[in-house]
């Protein structure tokens, strides 16, 4: 299990993270909305994730966040690399009620997010264009290049979880290990 401290002036998180997990998770960020939404990553993804965030919700939830998927993105990152044994890529469509949201992940050592999610506005009293942010910051600091693309679907909830549970499937099968694929390029290293 990987462990990562990170306090700034605008946020507090201690995380561990154990990416061959069970799906456990304990997570508290203040923020009712996100904790479903990584409680649901790690359900589905078997990572086990325990994660606290005391960050400055009384200016709005941007910093705790983003500052949640630079962590998350952290330990995903020491938990992968140097690769070895994995399937490497992964795809994975998810619906969610009349939602449906597709997934790709190649766990490649080169960040890159393409977002094609329309998410916009309040669900409650989250800000639904924060879920990018989130993904940014994750992605960029796992170094893992990763498609999200909306299919269809009105529901905002419905929406946002597809998105989260479509990455996690993609993940978790992009990590799966192989014995039979030792080094996953052409190149020898990743």
């Amino acid at each position: 299990m990987k462990e990562l401290t990170r306090e700034t002036k605008e946020t507090n998180i201690k995380a561990k993270l154990d990416i061959y997990g069970s799906g456990n998770y304990e997570i508290n960020t203040g923020i009712g909305f996100f904790n479903h939404m990584l409680e649901s990553f790690s359900k589905h993804s078997l990572i086990d994730l325990k994660l606290e965030c005391k960050g400055d919700l009384h200016i709005d939830s941007h910093h705790s966040v983003e500052d949640c998927g630079i962590v998350i993105g952290k330990l995903l990152n020491e938990s992968l690399y140097p690769i070895k044994n994995i399937e490497r890529f992964s795809s994975s469509s998810v619906v969610m009620d009349e939602s449906c949201v597709e997934c790709s992940v190649d766990i490649s050592n080169r960040a890159f997010l393409v977002f094609e999610v329309p998410l916009e506005g309040k669900i409650g009293c989250f800000d639904a264009e924060l879920i990018e942010e989130f993904f940014k910051a994750l992605v960029s600091n796992a170094n893992i290049n990763t498609h999200i693309i909306f299919k269809r679907g009105k529901n905002k909830h419905h929406i946002a979880e597809a998105v989260f549970k479509s990455f996690a499937i993609a993940f978790r099968n992009a990590i799966k290990l192989n014995d039979r694929v030792s080094m996953p390029s052409t190149k020898g290293i990743l």
